[in-house]
Protein backbone atom coordinates (compact mmCIF):
# COMPACT_ATOMS: atom_id res chain seq x y z
CA UNK A 1 0.00 0.00 0.00
CA UNK A 2 1.32 3.45 -0.88
CA UNK A 3 1.84 6.03 1.90
CA UNK A 4 -0.98 8.21 0.55
CA UNK A 5 -3.34 5.24 0.62
CA UNK A 6 -2.27 4.39 4.18
CA UNK A 7 -3.01 7.89 5.44
CA UNK A 8 -6.34 7.90 3.58
CA UNK A 9 -7.26 4.57 5.18
CA UNK A 10 -6.29 5.90 8.62
CA UNK A 11 -8.45 8.99 8.13
CA UNK A 12 -11.33 6.80 7.03
CA UNK A 13 -11.01 4.54 10.09
CA UNK A 14 -10.84 7.50 12.46
CA UNK A 15 -13.91 9.06 10.85
CA UNK A 16 -15.79 5.75 11.09
CA UNK A 17 -14.79 5.38 14.75
CA UNK A 18 -15.93 8.96 15.45
CA UNK A 19 -19.30 8.31 13.77
CA UNK A 20 -19.67 5.11 15.73
CA UNK A 21 -19.05 6.95 19.02
CA UNK A 22 -21.54 9.66 18.08
CA UNK A 23 -24.18 7.06 17.20
CA UNK A 24 -23.60 5.28 20.52
CA UNK A 25 -23.95 8.56 22.43
CA UNK A 26 -27.15 9.45 20.56
CA UNK A 27 -28.62 6.01 21.28
CA UNK A 28 -27.58 6.22 24.94
CA UNK A 29 -29.03 9.71 25.40
CA UNK A 30 -32.23 8.65 23.63
CA UNK A 31 -32.61 5.71 25.99
CA UNK A 32 -32.10 7.97 29.01
CA UNK A 33 -34.66 10.43 27.62
CA UNK A 34 -37.21 7.68 27.04
CA UNK A 35 -36.78 6.32 30.56
CA UNK A 36 -37.01 9.85 31.99
CA UNK A 37 -40.18 10.54 30.04
CA UNK A 38 -41.71 7.26 31.17
CA UNK A 39 -40.94 8.01 34.80
CA UNK A 40 -42.38 11.51 34.48
CA UNK A 41 -45.63 10.08 33.19
CA UNK A 42 -46.01 7.70 36.10
CA UNK A 43 -48.06 9.08 38.92
CA UNK A 44 -49.28 8.28 42.37
CA UNK A 45 -52.84 7.68 41.24
CA UNK A 46 -54.02 4.27 42.34
CA UNK A 47 -57.70 5.27 42.29
CA UNK A 48 -58.83 7.42 39.37
CA UNK A 49 -61.92 9.50 38.65
CA UNK A 50 -63.92 6.45 37.53
CA UNK A 51 -63.18 4.76 40.87
CA UNK A 52 -64.38 7.90 42.66
CA UNK A 53 -67.64 8.16 40.70
CA UNK A 54 -69.42 9.87 43.63
CA UNK A 55 -67.28 12.97 42.95
CA UNK A 56 -67.65 15.05 39.78
CA UNK A 57 -64.32 15.68 38.05
CA UNK A 58 -65.86 16.80 34.73
CA UNK A 59 -65.14 20.54 35.15
CA UNK A 60 -61.41 19.98 35.58
CA UNK A 61 -58.68 20.05 32.97
CA UNK A 62 -56.50 16.95 32.80
CA UNK A 63 -53.78 18.68 34.84
CA UNK A 64 -56.28 19.83 37.49
CA UNK A 65 -57.79 16.33 37.62
CA UNK A 66 -54.35 14.82 38.12
CA UNK A 67 -53.64 17.31 40.93
CA UNK A 68 -56.92 16.48 42.71
CA UNK A 69 -56.47 12.73 42.27
CA UNK A 70 -52.89 12.80 43.53
CA UNK A 71 -54.07 14.70 46.61
CA UNK A 72 -56.91 12.24 47.24
CA UNK A 73 -54.57 9.28 46.77
CA UNK A 74 -52.01 10.79 49.17
CA UNK A 75 -54.35 11.86 51.98
CA UNK A 76 -55.36 9.34 54.66
CA UNK A 77 -58.78 8.34 55.89
CA UNK A 78 -59.34 9.59 59.43
CA UNK A 79 -61.15 6.52 60.78
CA UNK A 80 -57.88 4.71 61.47
CA UNK A 81 -58.27 2.06 58.76
CA UNK A 82 -54.93 2.98 57.19
CA UNK A 83 -56.41 3.48 53.72
CA UNK A 84 -55.91 6.51 51.55
CA UNK A 85 -58.82 8.87 51.15
CA UNK A 86 -59.40 7.79 47.56
CA UNK A 87 -59.16 4.10 48.46
CA UNK A 88 -61.68 4.49 51.26
CA UNK A 89 -64.19 6.38 49.09
CA UNK A 90 -63.76 3.93 46.21
CA UNK A 91 -63.86 0.65 48.15
CA UNK A 92 -65.35 1.01 51.65
CA UNK A 93 -69.03 1.94 51.64
CA UNK A 94 -69.23 1.01 55.35
CA UNK A 95 -66.63 3.54 56.56
CA UNK A 96 -68.14 5.64 59.36
CA UNK A 97 -66.55 8.82 57.95
CA UNK A 98 -67.15 8.08 54.26
CA UNK A 99 -69.45 11.07 53.71
CA UNK A 100 -66.84 13.35 55.24
CA UNK A 101 -64.20 11.75 53.03
CA UNK A 102 -66.33 12.40 49.96
CA UNK A 103 -66.59 16.01 51.08
CA UNK A 104 -62.81 16.19 51.47
CA UNK A 105 -62.31 14.86 47.94
CA UNK A 106 -64.82 17.41 46.61
CA UNK A 107 -62.85 20.13 48.39
CA UNK A 108 -59.68 18.85 46.71
CA UNK A 109 -61.46 19.10 43.36
CA UNK A 110 -62.44 22.70 44.10
CA UNK A 111 -58.89 23.55 45.20
CA UNK A 112 -57.47 21.97 42.03
CA UNK A 113 -59.72 24.23 39.92
CA UNK A 114 -57.91 27.25 41.25
CA UNK A 115 -54.42 26.02 40.34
Amino acid sequence: MKPAQKSQAGVSRRAAARRSRIVRWVIGLSAVAIVGYGLSQMSNIAYNDQDLAVVDFSDLTSREKKTALEAANAARCTCGCGMTLAQCVATDSTCPVREGNIGRVKTMVQQAKGT
